[in-house]
């Protein structure tokens, strides 16, 4: 029962993340200027990477109340969801890759960012799931 609530408060979570997200996101790609769009991407990214740290540092101790299991499964959501966006940032500008002013190198930097939000959540998802073997 407990484990149930808390994937339903993950998907809750993300869910509402991605809601508000998108929508800013395909208006500031579609229709912006400049770097707006990898600004919304860095911000996502940047998120996922924090829950990431957490999740992993929660994990590690194995001491208190949960184990970090949301937040990684929290951060990889995020980490994808920045790619995807620093992804279709980049898809959709056009122009020199630096000092033109149109966030080509934020997104690549989000891209980045995405990818170490990504693999730090796996290493907490994996470590909490080692921590759920051992009780």
């Amino acid at each position: 029962m407990t484990r149930t609530r808390s994937l339903y408060r993950v998907a809750v979570i993300a869910n509402a993340t991605f809601v508000l997200a998108a929508p800013a996101a395909a208006q500031v790609i579609g229709a912006g200027k400049g770097r707006a769009g990898a600004t919304v991407a860095l911000a996502v990214v940047l998120v996922g990477v924090v829950t990431g740290g957490m999740a992993l540092r929660r994990s590690a101790r194995r001491v208190g109340t949960g184990n970090g299991r949301d937040g990684a499964i929290v951060a990889l959501v995020l980490g994808l969801m920045g790619i995807v966006l620093a992804g279709l940032h980049l898809a959709t500008t056009t122009g020199a890759f630096y000092g033109a002013g149109n966030g080509r190198a934020g997104a690549v930097l989000a891209l980045v960012l995405g990818l170490i939000g990504m693999l730090v959540g796996r290493q907490a998802l994996a470590r909490s799931s080692r921590a759920n073997l051992e009780d």
